[in-house]
């Protein structure tokens, strides 16, 4: 069971975790989009990190949806939409909680995934964040045990999706003008929604 406590934490570690990994993020963006993802995803996690402490006393949703907007209007390129969507969509599984269940999160985690595909007009296969978040979200539904179990096969798949991105050829956003030269390359969002489980997983382990 996650507190609202946990999840203003957690939301601090991801913030860490993008700062941490910001100029690898934004190399992995070089070869096949605008080399800002990295660049774009710490200031917008940092923007979410100067609003917490004014979320402390609010429920799980309405924490989530002003995660999501904020990342919607601080985040450039494609990140900011998508990754908004995704935490809009969590909200409104979370709305009015005050304590999230393993089951929960996998709701939250289901209804990111549908915005996501929505948002992008995209699938798995294409080389996005997608080709992490869906084979973390299957690895969680089918794992059992205690939460950080379930959160560690969560994260072993999303680390395996993350490093299939590289077989792929890019079907959508900016890389998918390189064709087949997308092919060998990391995706950037694969990655950083990898990190931001990691977060999750590690608070649980």
């Amino acid at each position: 069971m996650a507190t609202i406590a946990d999840l203003i934490s957690i939301l601090e570690g991801m913030n860490g975790i993008i700062q941490e990994n910001k100029d690898f993020l934004t190399q992995l963006d070089m070869p096949i989009g605008d080399s800002d993802h990295g660049i774009n995803m710490a200031r917008g996690f940092q923007a979410v990190a100067d609003k917490l402490p004014s979320l402390a006393e609010k429920d799980a949703g309405t924490i989530l949806k002003t995660v999501g907007m904020t990342l919607v209007s601080t985040v450039g390129g494609a990140s900011g939409p998508l990754y908004g969507t995704a935490f809009m969509k969590a909200a409104v599984v979370a709305n009015g909680k005050t304590e999230l269940t393993m089951e929960d999160f996998l709701s939250m985690l289901d209804a990111a995934v549908e915005g996501v595909k929505f948002r992008g007009k995209s699938t798995t296969g294409e080389q996005t964040m997608l080709d992490a978040m869906v084979p973390a979200l299957e690895a969680m539904k089918a794992a059992s045990g205690s939460a950080g179990e379930i959160l560690a096969a969560g994260l072993d798949a999303a680390q395996v999706g993350v490093e299939n991105t590289k077989g792929m050829i890019a079907t959508k956003g900016r890389a998918s003008y390189l064709g087949e030269r997308s092919l060998g390359h990391q995706d950037p969002g694969a990655t950083s929604f990898a990190l931001l489980l990691s977060v999750i997983a590690k608070h649980f382990a």
